[in-house]
């Protein structure tokens, strides 16, 4: 089933997409800098990483522990 209707995993895609632009913008900072167009999708992505990153990692964390346990 895709992730676009099964909403456990849209969340899942979501929250890996947010970690991954987040980790990549850390790294190499170069390649988000466009906030507008197609990186700009990916620069907001970065940037709810950055500003609700306890939320974002509490959210990773029980997205983990659902897929481990059910």
């Amino acid at each position: 089933m895709s992730a676009l209707f099964n909403f456990h995993s849209f969340l899942t895609v979501v929250l890996l997409v947010i970690c991954t632009c987040t980790f990549v913008k850390m790294q190499f900072p170069a390649i988000l800098e466009q906030k507008t167009g197609f990186r700009g999708f990916f620069w907001k992505a970065a940037r709810i990483g950055e500003r609700l990153s306890p939320w974002v990692a509490a959210g990773c964390f029980a997205m983990g522990v659902s897929i481990i346990f059910f």
